[in-house]
């Protein structure tokens, strides 16, 4: 590849098995920031009946390069027990939640009503002036949802961040 070449960007799903123990997310995140590596979506839960283990999901964009640094040094954090790029290891499933505000009148709360039924957005609060409602999918169906809002009146779009497991058999299990 020539010097004005650039290799291209992908994004990856990385899950990582770390100890549920304080300081973890901090020394995730350090790891992240103090090499200059972006996080686009971040969830953290345990995930193990005595909540010694979590489950953290991180949604990155890099080169492979860059991916391939992340995954080695995210393995090499103590308490990490496994990382696994679920974008290169086969089919995965990758949801988010959101709550969308929308604040509107008239026709504008018809359309946006109309609108949340062809998405299955669930309709969680109710005003006379607004409604929020709330949705799981793709990143991208959320995205869609939210741009058609905005002409309606939306006020506010709080995010979960991805949440992803593999197809099949594969597990993350320690």
């Amino acid at each position: 590849m020539s010097a004005t070449q650039t290799e291209p960007q992908r994004s990856a799903t990385i899950a990582v098995l770390v100890e549920n123990e304080a300081g973890v997310l901090a020394r995730v995140i350090g790891l992240f920031s103090g090499r200059g590596y972006n996080i686009d979506s971040l969830t953290v839960a345990p995930v193990d009946d005595g909540r010694r283990l979590s489950r953290i999901t991180v949604v990155t964009t890099g080169t492979d390069m860059v991916i391939e640094q992340i995954k080695a040094q995210l393995d090499r954090l103590v308490p990490v027990h496994k990382v696994a790029d679920l974008t290169l290891e086969g089919p995965h499933l990758a949801r988010e939640l959101a709550l969308i505000k929308v604040a509107g009148a008239g026709e504008h709360r018809m359309e946006a009503l109309r609108l949340a039924d062809a998405f299955r957005a669930r309709v969680v609060d109710a005003t006379n002036e607004s409604f929020v409602f709330e949705m799981t999918g793709s990143a991208e169906k959320i995205d869609a949802f939210v741009e058609l809002m905005r002409p309606l009146g939306l006020a506010e779009v709080s995010r979960t961040g991805a949440v992803a497991i593999a197809r099949g058999t594969r597990s993350l299990s320690a």
